[in-house]
């Protein structure tokens, strides 16, 4: 069997074509997933640069459709052998391209030669989705953190790579971002997490506020859980202020999307606090009014960048 054959239990909308498309169309099917399978990208996809738009759309395609491989196909072993195709797609596509089936290899191959991207993000974005396949309860903050080395940090590295920065302390700074905003979405999804027999949040800090399993199981809510929410939520938002930094080495077009997302963060955390860091009750939410201040936030940066003179970098 051809590699690109390899997706036949994938749902039909990931389903490899029988015929390799054009890049137009290719290019078209990974605009297409990004504007309408996720609300919150399509927003941001409109404060990036307009001539890598088309280079954040394959890049945020691959990272949706190993996301939904591992989490929207029912069983493990379907995931994993999804995921092992996956990944024997994505090599075939750094290593024999013009053999590339999927839209989205079709549509990654120009943006991986153009940006010069290497193969290690995408290898690590699928490595984190095979681990949460068996590995769903978490000792301690450090494990959350080598977690998001894979699940997060890469999809902030390639968003810099693209852009045309390749500092180092660019990239920490991004890690530092993208770590607070996943630290952030399990905090609020603690609820939704355990109902899919998944608990994010760290059974070391669970022990030193003497918080137990039983309590998430039952709600239970207390002052222990309030104290480890609130050492939790400071944690996260600690990141998120130490990497927000980043904005004074970038373009203020970029500086805008990163902003977004790090406020994006903030915003989670600031519905948790609002909550009385309740998040067994129900499901903190960022309020239509937070989200209106965002992108207003936003589109002040969008229109410095428009109409100031450009700020210099570290590329």
């Amino acid at each position: 069997m051809a590699i690109s054959d390899l997706l036949q239990e994938a749902p039909g909308f990931y389903r490899t074509p029988t015929q390799r498309p054009s890049l137009i169309e290719a290019q078209a099917w990974c605009e297409r997933l990004a504007t309408t399978h996720y609300e919150n990208f399509h927003v941001a996809s409109f404060f990036l640069p307009k001539t890598l738009r088309k280079h954040f759309f394959s890049v945020y395609a691959f990272c949706r459709t190993s996301d939904d491989l591992g989490d929207e196909v029912g069983s493990t072993e379907i995931a994993t052998r999804l995921l092992d195709a996956w990944r024997a797609m994505l090599h075939q596509c750094f290593e024999h391209p013009e053999d590339s089936r999927h839209p989205v290899f079709v549509a990654l191959r120009p943006t991986i030669v153009e940006c010069d991207l290497p193969s290690q993000p995408f290898d690590d974005l699928i490595t984190a989705f095979e681990r949460d396949q068996t590995y769903t309860h978490h000792a301690s903050l450090s494990t959350l953190e080598e977690y998001s080395r894979y699940s997060a940090n890469p999809v902030g590295r390639l968003v810099l790579l693209v852009s045309g920065y390749r500092d180092g302390k660019l990239m920490q700074l991004s890690d530092e971002i993208c770590t607070g905003l996943q630290l952030a979405n399990f905090y609020q999804d603690v609820t939704e997490d355990w109902e899919k027999g998944r608990r994010y949040l760290p059974q070391d800090a669970m022990l030193r506020f003497g918080v137990t399993e039983e309590q998430i199981a039952s709600r239970t809510f207390d002052d222990r859980y309030r104290a480890m929410m609130k050492f939790l939520v400071d944690d996260a938002r600690a990141r998120l202020t130490l990497g927000e930094r980043i904005v004074e080495f970038v373009d203020r077009d970029l500086a805008a999307t990163l902003s977004l997302f790090a406020k994006g963060g903030h915003a989670i955390l600031d519905a948790i606090v609002a909550q009385d860091y309740n998040t067994l009750r129900s499901r903190p939410v960022v309020t239509k009014g937070a989200k209106a201040r965002l992108l207003v936030g936003a589109m002040t940066g969008k229109l410095k960048a428009m109409f100031l003179p450009r700020r210099q970098g570290t590329r």
